[in-house]
């Protein structure tokens, strides 16, 4: 036997050293007092103390976790004072403590000897982890099975995915991600962590595809394992992730048919090899998480249009009925008074009545957009236009309006802003922006149109802000749906359609712009828009 394969620390042990020496099987040695007396090459691969540092050592405070070491020592002066142990010769299954400190489940058989000093006893090991994972996937995927059934939500469901792979199979650390609806960010729907365990930095909720384990696997729409993540010096989140001890990490996609939706991710504690049969597992609960999200999806759809269908009746219902009442109300008290009328009672019966057809003009010319938004035949035909003659124009158009509830309307932008665009399409977005503020801004508010091209001119970014209602932050994410209307909107019982904003973002969109909600200090409601100057900038943003 060579000097780099030692096994026994003492001559008191007479087992044959070239044998134990390469046996794949870790072997350890204590004599009566818990002392380490002999320790091989596979106990140093198994345990990771090496033979210097293990031979000496008390057993229990080495390799026994701290729980188990009181019962440990205590069986020991059992064994040590003769006593029958029926644990002698049988296949023991425990808990060990490696040098890395991580705990995993190891599988032993103990038999003694008497040697010249008193009773050794000899431990013939090996590390059962894998053997141990795969005795749970069954565990794991019925309760995977049972949690999704039961879910009464999507996070829901991602809760029990997460907890079930991080409580049943141990992992310190498992999260399940999934795109936004634009496809263009990743958000950690759900995250287990072993109790005690501090995450810090690498707790984040949003990721871009490509970035980060779960936006790599989402990109490339396949398993990927990272054994040691210490050396993925490459990715800032496995650097993370390696400061707060975990070591390897494994992730699958979520899959709905062909299209990737999503990662689900597992951490670990300690360095370790691609296994098989824990990416079949977790490639095998990936499914079942795409298939639960593809039918809830179907679930919501069916929901979503029934109640688009309500909306919608709603809408016909009272926005159609309330000026076809005015109207012809209107226009039966003209018929029938118009020859005791005076020419200031007929100005203001035909204003009445002008009004009220306006308002369904409006409401027709809304739901025909819509349905050319629907079809993909809604029209733009760009020629060079200028932005700011828009803005004025739409301004001068709402003087009245704004001048009856006293608004200060102040524009900001320079003497003139050439872009390749569809000035009538550009033109409605701004009346319809415009008409929003002055609508929901309380008498005496302010609003404020600011436009600037960017310093290379490629892009304008075009802002309407003001000091109304407000927007609340749970109505946002659904503010660009159909027929959706503000809660601050519906409370103070403001008329409209919930279609305007649909159709002003289909339009900077198919200019191939942006139109959202930007941050928004006090009252009030700022929307920011960025549009292209010329039609290639568009396709290269």
């Amino acid at each position: 036997m060579s000097d780099s394969t030692p096994v026994g620390c003492g001559c008191e042990i007479q087992q044959p050293q070239a044998v134990l020496a390469v046996a794949p099987d870790a072997y350890i040695a204590v004599d009566a007092t818990g002392r380490i007396v002999a320790w091989n090459p596979a106990a140093q691969t198994t345990f990771g103390h090496d033979h210097a540092h293990a031979c000496g050592r008390d057993l229990a405070d080495l390799i026994i976790p701290d729980r188990y070491r009181a019962a440990h020592r205590a069986g020991l002066a059992r064994l040590g004072a003769g006593e029958p142990a029926r644990v002698l010769g049988q296949r023991l299954h425990l808990q060990a403590l490696h040098a890395d400190g991580h705990e995993f489940p190891i599988e032993l058989t103990l038999t003694a000897t008497e040697g010249s000093t008193g009773p050794v006893f000899h431990a013939f090991g090996h590390d059962v982890t894998t053997t141990w994972r795969i005795s749970r996937f069954a565990e794991v995927e019925a309760t995977v099975s049972r949690g999704l059934a039961e879910a009464a939500s999507s996070h829901t469901a991602a809760t029990r995915v997460v907890d079930a792979l991080g409580v049943t199979m141990s992992w310190p650390v498992t999260e399940l991600w999934l795109a936004d609806d634009d496809r263009d960010v990743l958000l950690c729907s759900a995250r287990h962590a072993a109790p005690g365990r501090r995450l810090g930095r690498f707790a984040l909720d949003e990721l871009e595809p490509g970035v980060g384990l779960a936006g790599r696997v989402y990109q490339q729409g396949r398993p990927l394992w990272i054994p040691d993540l210490a050396a993925d010096t490459a990715s800032l989140r496995s650097r993370a992730a390696a400061r707060i001890g975990l070591h390897v990490a494994v992730g699958v996609p979520i899959n709905t048919g062909a299209r990737s939706i999503g990662a689900l991710c597992v951490y670990g504690d300690r360095i370790e090899d691609p296994e098989d049969s824990l990416t079949t597992l977790l490639v095998g609960v990936a499914a079942q998480v795409g298939q639960y999200l593809e039918r809830r999806r179907a679930e919501e759809l069916t929901i979503e249009l029934a109640r688009t269908k309500d909306e919608f009746l709603a809408l016909v219902t009272h926005e159609l009925r309330n000026p076809l009442a005015v109207i012809t109300s209107t226009a039966s008290l003209l018929e029938e008074e118009l020859d005791g009328l005076l020419d200031a009672d007929q100005r203001q019966y035909v204003h009445t009545i002008l009004r009220g057809a306006g308002r369904l003009s409006v409401l027709v010319d809304d739901l025909l957009d819509l349905a050319r938004l629907e079809s993909g035949h809604l029209a733009i035909d760009p020629a060079p236009s200028d932005l700011v003659a828009i803005v004025e124009h739409a301004v001068a158009a709402i003087a009245a309006q704004s001048a009856e509830k006293a608004l200060t309307v102040t524009i900001d932008t320079p003497a003139r802003l050439d872009l390749y665009a569809d000035s009538s399409r550009l033109q409605q977005v701004a009346d319809n922006l415009l008409s929003n503020a002055v609508k929901y801004t309380p008498a005496g508010g302010a609003i404020t149109i600011t436009a600037a091209a960017d310093p290379d001119e490629a892009w304008i970014t075009w802002t309407f802000t003001d000091t109304g209602i407000g927007i609340p932050p749970a109505d946002r994410p659904h503010l660009f749906r159909r027929f959706y209307r503000a809660s601050t909107a519906l409370d103070r019982r403001i008329p409209g359609t919930g279609l305007g904003l649909v159709i002003t973002r289909a339009i900077i969109e198919r200019h191939g712009g942006t139109i959202g909600l930007a941050n928004h200090n006090g009252p009030g409601t700022t929307f920011h828009i960025r549009v292209p100057t010329k039609p290639d900038v568009a396709s290269n943003p």
